[in-house]
């Protein structure tokens, strides 16, 4: 008799835990200047920001060490598609209208610039940031990024400056990041209409190497063979976040929904945080809180 794939359990990798909750998020994948999208889920290019930021790094720093490890995204609530109107250069006289191309100045009748920026309001996201087993250089990167984002050297926002986070970031550090993402209460309330609720997972490595115990394993309607495929491809692997030469590749995107308990569930607001404060202080070390 075999062991089921889907119970078999992966090689536990180390890694830091964040919490991503805010009123507004945003996470371009394909922006320009007058149509600022937003992905559904944290890019990684805005996440080795977000990491690059807390380290103090220059624009003009190489974020290849930061590259090398691999993000984990749980979507605890998806949030709603909210798309903001700004208008630039209306109202001013022709010398200070927008510049165009060629060094000139935009006519005062086309002078007025709209420029829509997209958001996701009230999204909540659970994510695992982790390195390759038993490689002590990642395993001490990762303890870097968890004490600067404990200690930030400059502010921190998820995906543009006007949306900075709420409540703890940093929820700790793990050599076993994957098996917390599973079982971390989730930020939400609970579903009504079945004995479980569907959360989606979203990653740029095959997802069939979550930690699923047995009986989770078991409310899984999907063979975990075929999640380890990618369903698409996203452009947010940064090469360069140099301001004139900013640069990202494609790489795989690959997706997972998982069938979770309604016990996991932990509602919104302080219920939330305070189910949220007796998991950490049980099982995770080097919080936000912490003064290690």
């Amino acid at each position: 008799m075999t062991t089921s794939p889907a119970v078999l359990r992966p090689t536990p990798e180390p890694g830091i835990l964040l919490r991503l909750s805010a009123p507004l998020q945003s996470w371009g994948s394909t922006s320009h200047f007058n149509e600022r999208d937003t992905a559904l889920f944290p890019t990684r290019s805005g996440l080795i920001g977000l990491l690059a930021s807390a380290l103090g790094r220059r624009r003009h720093e190489p974020p290849d060490d930061l590259t090398q490890l691999s993000a984990t995204v749980r979507i605890d609530r998806p949030g709603i598609l909210l798309r903001d109107l700004h208008t630039v250069g209306g109202g001013l006289p022709s010398k200070a209208t927008v510049t165009t191309a060629d060094g000139g100045k935009r006519p005062r009748a086309t002078a007025t610039l709209r420029t829509h920026r997209h958001y996701l309001a009230d999204a909540a996201f659970t994510v695992a940031l982790t390195g390759q087993p038993d490689n002590e250089d990642h395993r001490q990167l990762l303890l870097h990024c968890a004490h600067a984002l404990r200690f930030p050297r400059w502010p921190l926002y998820l995906g543009r400056r006007s949306c900075p986070p709420e409540g703890p970031l940093l929820l700790g550090v793990s050599d076993d990041a994957l098996h917390h993402l599973i079982h971390l209460p989730l930020a939400a309330p609970a579903p009504t209409a079945s004995a479980t609720g569907a959360i989606d997972f979203t990653a740029d490595r095959p997802l069939n190497r979550l930690p699923l115990p047995p009986h989770l394993a078991d409310l899984q309607s999907i063979d975990p063979d075929e999640v380890a495929h990618p369903a698409g491809a996203i452009t947010d692997e940064p090469v360069t976040f140099h301001p004139r030469q900013r640069t990202y590749r494609a790489r795989p995107l690959y997706r997972r929904t998982l069938h979770l308990p309604h016990s996991q569930y932990a509602g919104l607001g302080t219920k939330h945080l305070t189910t949220l404060s007796c998991y950490l202080t049980e099982h995770l070390t080097d919080t936000e809180g912490s003064t290690r």
